[in-house]
């Protein structure tokens, strides 16, 4: 490791908010929040919208301060990670095609059966190796494809969210590969875009574009941009730009990951993504009927993982009850469950219906009250019944990576926001009957600026940047504790699954 100090600026951008984060790194990564915005999709003409102009204004703001407080000099590098599978579309003058649609967005809904009619659903995985999820690009695609949208006509281009950020930072087209690998159009055994699936469901494939690693050096910024935010030496370097893989890249697991490790990795935010990195795809019949998904790792790896509705149901209760006058801080709502009766009622938390509600609580409700559960009764208690719901499904899932990998997995690492649930994150130690080690909250913005790292030098590779965050941010270790009830509780719980 490069004993010289280097700042590196990581653009981290969520469905809720977006950050730019500086780190300083030397024997150990130091970080410093340099801007912070607020991010969300708008219903624009009765479609869900990302605001791609507010959040490209906002990402050149953050670039300016970073200039104000480093120094224009200073900055070795940058790169922006995202969500996945949504995505803008550029004419062949580069102008972009409106703005990029939510994944959330309506325009989906029956598009997986649309599908499945014009190829097979084990074709699909086949192809792809992926979770189906009916808000995958694949599908969005296909309705615009059903609509004969003139948008996609006209398209010469696909840059999926981060693709498009760094095409306006550097006005290089990219398809980076972490990304690439969650539209369920890449093929990651042949590790190349699945272009006969996409002619057999009639979409056009002459706008994809070459797939790249996380690690490639894009350049400079565009010289005007340069010259307006003040970074004229600042090169911008692809990180693992899915989220999720710059997250886990930030797991500070010692010793060689692969080919089986011992611990998996639970990302926690508005969505949980749970799951292990493996040398090459799992495609069996097996993974396809457990429904996981074959996702870009840093490194060349495979994340084998489960999507799960993650703290989406909290948020999405917080803000229904702020709307009628009830505001409560997250700390409020943890105490508030704590002190509701414990395993009373369980959901589904996958169940779509929970994918877009009006009224989160009320559909909580609603679930349980159909489904033989009793319906719980508080506001405490609704957040209850959603966290130990998802630590079940935890459960479920390592169950399932167990399988899938033949391998006994011991140690849960839980990184992301949803590290500050400590409730949450014991939950998860006593349904799981594992280890469970908490940290670091910052983890996608550290993967972010490590892969940035490696790139530059200053690293050796993936596992000495885990070194690296390992010994520069504390983690919170919580041990199984009263398993017994969450045993019978699991049996309840396995009826929707």
């Amino acid at each position: 490791m490069s004993t010289s100090s280097h700042n590196y600026l990581a653009v981290d951008l969520g469905a809720s908010g977006g950050r730019v984060v500086a780190g300083m790194l030397s024997d150990r990564l130091t970080l410093t929040e340099i801007h912070r915005f607020s991010n969300g999709a708008t219903n624009f003409a009765g479609q869900l919208q990302w605001n791609i102009l507010g959040l490209w204004s906002q990402l050149q703001d953050g670039l300016r301060a970073a200039a104000g407080q480093l120094g224009s000099a200073n900055i070795v590098s940058m790169g922006v990670d995202t969500w996945g599978v949504d995505f803008g579309l550029l004419d062949r003058d580069d102008r972009l095609l409106g703005n990029p649609v939510c994944y959330r967005d309506a325009r989906t809904r029956g598009m997986m059966d649309v599908a499945f009619a014009k190829v097979p659903r084990a074709e699909i995985f086949a192809q792809t190796g992926l979770q189906f999820m009916e808000l995958n690009s694949l599908y969005q695609l296909l309705a615009m494809s059903q609509a004969k949208a003139a948008m996609l006509e006209n398209a010469r281009s696909l840059l999926l969210m981060p693709d498009l950020f760094h095409w306006l930072l550097t006005g290089e087209k990219s398809n980076e590969f972490t990304n690439a690998t969650t539209t369920q159009f890449f093929n990651p055994t042949k590790k190349r875009w699945a272009t006969e699936l996409l002619d057999k469901l009639g979409i056009p494939t002459s706008f994809l574009g070459n797939i790249v690693p996380p690690g490639t050096n894009l350049g400079p910024l565009r010289r005007d941009l340069a010259e307006e935010v003040g970074l004229a030496s600042t090169d911008v370097v692809l990180p693992g730009t899915h989220d999720t893989a710059s997250a886990v890249m930030a797991v500070p697991a010692i010793g060689p990951c692969l080919p089986n490790p011992n611990w998996c990795y639970l990302s926690s935010g508005t969505w949980s993504l749970m799951g292990v990195e493996v040398p090459e795809p799992v495609t069996s019949d097996t993974c396809a009927s457990l429904n996981f998904t074959n996702e870009g790792g840093v490194g060349g790896s495979i994340r084998l993982l489960k999507n799960i509705a993650g703290l989406w149901l909290i948020q999405e209760c917080r803000r229904v009850w702020k709307q009628n006058g009830r505001e409560f801080s997250w700390d409020e709502l943890v105490r508030l469950a704590e002190s509701a009766p414990a395993l009373q009622s369980l959901i589904n938390p996958d169940d779509p219906r929970f994918g877009a509600p009006s009224d989160m609580p009320a559909t909580i409700r609603q679930f349980c009250s159909e489904n033989g559960e009793p319906t719980p009764d508080s506001e405490g208690a609704v957040i209850r019944c959603a966290l130990e719901s998802l630590a079940l499904r935890y459960r479920q899932t390592v169950l399932s990576l167990e399988k899938l990998t033949d391998s006994r997995i011991d140690t849960i690492h839980i990184v992301g926001g949803g590290t500050q649930n400590k409730l949450l994150s014991q939950m998860t130690a006593d349904a799981c009957n594992r280890r469970v080690v908490a940290g670091p909250v910052e983890a996608t913005a550290i993967g972010n600026i490590m892969m940035q790292a490696v790139a530059h030098g200053d690293v050796a590779g993936i596992e000495e940047a885990r070194q690296v965050v390992a010994r520069s941010f504390p983690v919170e270790e919580f041990c199984p504790k009263n398993t017994a009830p969450w045993d019978d509780a699991f049996q309840r719980f396995q009826k929707w699954m």
